[in-house]
């Protein structure tokens, strides 16, 4: 036994030579390892919830924000208006002017009016039985069917309270302007102009972009 070694220990506690025995147990070193990777990872969290906080604060990243998300498709551009039907021009529509009132002359003055306004003037007379003094309201406009959506839209800005009205089995482009009791006279020029500029005037085409992108 060494001198070095105190008395009643042996075995690994025995020192021999100049090396002396490790009396630090092994498990110490495994708890420093611990507590610095707990450190470690405490200090990732606190970071982490920083930049969280400035993200909040500075309304997140100016880079991803100024580019469209991944999940939004892409706003399609504005496409020039389309017109939904060709409209003829007034000087394509052959208007009958027909006077269903007791008042006499009515027909003549207000076809003479839209001649002036562009119309052609087809038949100026009285109503058939079929309206004759019973139209209560300013007046009918009839056609065929094809003419709901054409010229029976532009002869109704010269008159926009009348009715109108299509004959399926009418045959010819023509339509009539049937004058009803409660007519005084047509639509002022300049108003009735604007409507039909408005009638003529390209609507744009709806936008296809996702509205929640």
């Amino acid at each position: 036994m060494s001198m070095l070694t105190p008395p009643g220990m042996g075995g690994q506690y025995r020192i021999k030579g100049d090396k002396y025995p490790r009396m630090r147990p092994h498990r110490r070193r495994g708890r420093l390892v611990l507590a610095v990777v707990a450190s470690a990872a405490a200090v990732g969290v606190i970071g982490w919830g920083t930049l969280q906080l400035v993200d909040v604060f500075t309304g997140g990243d100016e880079a991803s924000a100024a580019g469209p998300k991944p999940d939004c498709p892409a706003k399609a551009s504005p496409s020039p208006g389309t017109r939904p039907a060709a409209l003829p021009e007034p000087g394509r529509i052959t208007v009958n002017v027909l006077n269903a009132t007791t008042r006499s002359g009515l027909a003549k003055q207000t076809a003479d009016e839209l001649k002036k306004r562009g119309f052609r003037i087809g038949e100026v007379g009285n109503a058939t039985k079929e309206y004759d003094k019973k139209v209560d309201g300013t007046g009918v406009l009839l056609g065929p069917a094809s003419s709901l959506n054409t010229s029976l839209r532009v002869l109704g800005t010269q008159l926009a309270d009348a009715e109108r009205r299509t004959d399926g089995a009418r045959k010819g482009d023509a339509v009539d302007l049937v004058l009803g009791n409660a007519f005084k006279a047509l639509t002022p020029k300049a108003q009735a102009d604007r409507a039909l500029a408005t009638l003529n005037k390209p609507k744009p085409a709806p936008s296809s972009g996702n509205k929640s992108c």
